[in-house]
């Protein structure tokens, strides 16, 4: 398509010489803009993409796709109702737990917490939990009055396995003296760390009887969550859920319930996504404009090439050559910049965190311990495909100028 005379000709208009440095500078700077935007579309998708996968796994592993809540009175018909939830087709496994807010102290610190209590045999087989046991074991809480805490909950309050911890539940007992909050001490047993900062250091877990005991439940449970094969189809099983309890009990969706949250995620994500195109965008403006510049700096070489026979097709190739050549350069160049960022995008950070002294990734503001990249083949290729686009239909003008171009009136005007 292209023979080796055109492209000859082009790499030599871009290795400008004195009188066309300025030319020069204006194609090298439309290729590292190419390649800083590519680069930086790849990175700031590859981080959304991972906010929202971790969030969705660790916030989905530890509350689980669906929940049934009651509402006043404890729900003790549990046993029988996770029998019929789980015959639901699609449905995994169905648990009963118990759930309430207390604060937490040991010493001089105090904090809100959220308990929640689970079996043990649930707590064995919880998704969010496997392989997260950073101290002690999960069989110690077999163990009378033991417990489960996060590990910068543990951090936080100096405390370590086999240390207690004292939990304040606002639902007392009225006595003749007055409100009396219900207070008791608990042994750790073990703690665990997902990487989510706001689980890690606020959530407790219990065992269900030592849960029913503390919050005064009886035989009965808060709630009970639901597991299923495909978080997507939550939505369409939660009506049949509603069904199998009688429509006796509160239903609530991962989807419904943190609606607000991943919607700002999506909307965030499109817009950064517009935004960093009009970097792409720049510096394909700025391929037309430096490409527009050397045709009429190449005006009398245009018109010898014509008078020795070259065709106005020849020409318009040449110059095409000579723009698609800093886009598809600055292309591959992003391309390969965004995907090692992402790939050591944690090591990049510990290292300019070393070498700044400050703190560039805060899990208490950002839930998260490290930052997540999760690049997706598909958005990768679009990122590529729309800026190859923009780069070759921004030397289609200035080829085609370049091709008009008069070879009398070219000469005459030298």
């Amino acid at each position: 398509m292209f023979s080796a005379f055109e492209w000859m000709i082009a790499v030599r208009y871009l290795r400008a010489r004195r009188a066309e440095g300025f030319i020069s500078v204006i194609a090298w700077f439309s290729l590292v803009g190419i390649a800083l935007g590519v680069a930086t579309l790849i990175i700031v998708m590859a981080v959304m993409n991972g906010f929202r996968t971790e969030l969705l796994d660790r916030i989905l592993g530890l509350n689980g796709h669906i929940s049934v809540l009651a509402y006043e009175e404890p729900i003790t018909d549990y046993e029988a109702l996770s029998k019929r939830i789980e015959a639901i087709p699609g449905v995994v496994k169905s648990s009963p737990l118990i759930e309430g807010q207390v604060m937490a102290t040991s010493g001089e610190e105090a904090r809100g917490a959220m308990v929640r209590g689970l079996s043990v045999d649930d707590l064995r087989n919880h998704r969010a939990l496997k392989g997260k046991i950073i101290g002690g074991d999960l069989s110690n809480l077999e163990q009378p009055g033991t417990i489960l805490i996060g590990e910068r909950m543990a951090q936080r309050y100096g405390l370590r396995v086999g240390d207690k911890l004292t939990l304040i539940s606002p639902k007392g007992a009225t006595t003749v003296m007055g409100f009396v909050p219900r207070i008791a001490t608990y042994r750790i047993g073990a703690t665990f760390e997902i990487g989510m900062y706001e689980y890690d250091s606020s959530y407790i877990y219990m065992p269900l009887e030592l849960a029913q005991n503390y919050f005064r439940k009886g035989d009965g449970v808060t709630g009970m969550e639901i597991v299923i094969d495909d978080a997507d189809r939550a939505v369409d099983l939660t009506g049949q859920v509603y069904d199998a309890i009688d429509r006796k009990y509160r239903v609530f969706d991962w989807q419904r319930a943190n609606a607000s949250f991943f919607t700002a995620l999506q909307v965030e994500r499109n817009v950064m996504f517009l935004i960093l195109t009009l970097i792409i965008l720049v510096a394909a403006f700025n391929i037309i404009s430096s490409l527009i510049m050397l045709v009429k700096d190449k005006g009398r070489d245009i018109a010898i090439l014509r008078t020795m026979g070259a065709t106005r097709g020849a020409i318009q190739r040449i110059f095409f050559i000579a723009g698609a050549s800093v886009g598809v350069v600055g292309t591959l160049a992003g391309f390969t910049l965004g995907v090692a960022f992402c790939l050591n995008i944690d090591a990049i950070r510990r290292f300019l965190e070393s070498l700044t002294g400050t703190e560039l990734w805060s899990p208490e503001i950002r839930f998260l311990s490290q930052i997540p990249a999760r690049m997706e083949t598909g958005e990768v290729v679009m990122v590529l495909i729309m800026s190859l686009a923009l780069s070759l239909l921004a030397t289609l003008y200035p080829a085609w100028r370049a091709a008009r171009l008069d070879p009398v009136e070219a000469l005459r005007y030298e």
